[in-house]
């Protein structure tokens, strides 16, 4: 609708994961630089958590995106299993094996199998399992005991588990105590500060082809504060202040009027000055 209006190529606040907008702050940095060195290092369990729209998908696209050739991917976003035997049937599913009508010890095979040919032919395993708050005690437990297919020094399978901050409550019970022994790696991405938010908004007005300096401070700064700097929240704002300010023929400047006018459509509360002093 508005990028033919502000000289976008495409949208520039799409929620969808986009591994061409990310934004790498020193945080998302780090956080891709140990995923990147867990895979590499065949580390057993890397552990990565954020919450809901910190960006934690777009950084497994770029991690799954560097080329490791000796290395097989598969990645499973579907955890709401409901036991051991689904939960194998995903993993047969992230790399395209077989999986039909199979009891359990079948599907172990199978998968057994598939590692012995992959670690023959110099190919580590790593499974990614995205939105792994949701599998909970038992079959993370699972998931534990599928690591004991690795023999010795020789590592033929490794996890990335990434979740919300659910997991790593989760995972610091005394209960996970045999899973977290494993864990090598363990990160949590926070939110973005008002200097990380102004950097990430401008670098996706400029990689869609816009001007990053669409919005204007003051407007970003309302924008940060009510999304609690939550990336996919930012995102969402930004379009719908990009729609309001197409609406209103704004083609220079977003100013704050248009992003208090979304943010009172939505049903955010704005303080006014005089409760803002009452804080």
């Amino acid at each position: 609708m508005y990028n033919t209006f502000y000289n976008f190529r495409e949208k520039p606040f799409s929620i969808s994961p986009d591994p061409d907008f990310l934004f790498l702050t020193q945080k998302h940095k780090k956080a891709l630089m140990l995923m990147r060195y867990a895979l590499a290092t065949q580390a057993g369990f890397a552990v990565l958590t954020g919450e809901v729209g910190s960006g934690k998908t777009t950084l497994i696209s770029k991690t799954i995106s560097h080329d490791t050739p000796n290395l097989t991917i598969g990645v499973i976003n579907n955890t709401q299993c409901v036991d051991a035997i689904e939960l194998l049937q995903w993993v047969l599913f992230a790399f395209n094996l077989d999986f039909s009508g199979k009891s359990h010890v079948e599907l172990y095979d199978v998968f057994t199998k598939f590692l012995i040919k992959e670690y023959s032919e110099g190919r580590t395993v790593a499974i990614i399992i995205d939105e792994a708050q949701h599998l909970g005690m038992k079959l993370l437990e699972q998931v534990r005991l599928l690591s004991n297919l690795n023999s010795g020094k020789h590592t033929a399978l490794q996890f990335l588990i990434v979740g919300q901050p659910e997991l790593r409550d989760q995972l610091a019970k005394p209960e996970f105590q045999q899973f977290t022994q494993r864990v090598v790696i363990d990160y949590h991405l926070d939110a973005l500060n008002f200097n990380e938010a102004i950097g990430y908004m401008r670098h996706r007005l400029l990689v869609a082809g816009g001007s990053p300096n669409l919005f204007c401070e003051e407007g970003m700064h309302l924008i940060w504060e009510h999304s609690n700097g939550v990336p996919r929240v930012i995102n969402v704002l930004c379009d719908l202040s990009l729609v309001y300010g197409y609406s209103a023929q704004l083609q220079e400047k977003i100013y704050p009027c248009i992003i208090k006018e979304v943010l009172h459509d939505k049903g955010i509360e704005i303080p006014t000055l005089k409760q803002a002093q009452r804080v």
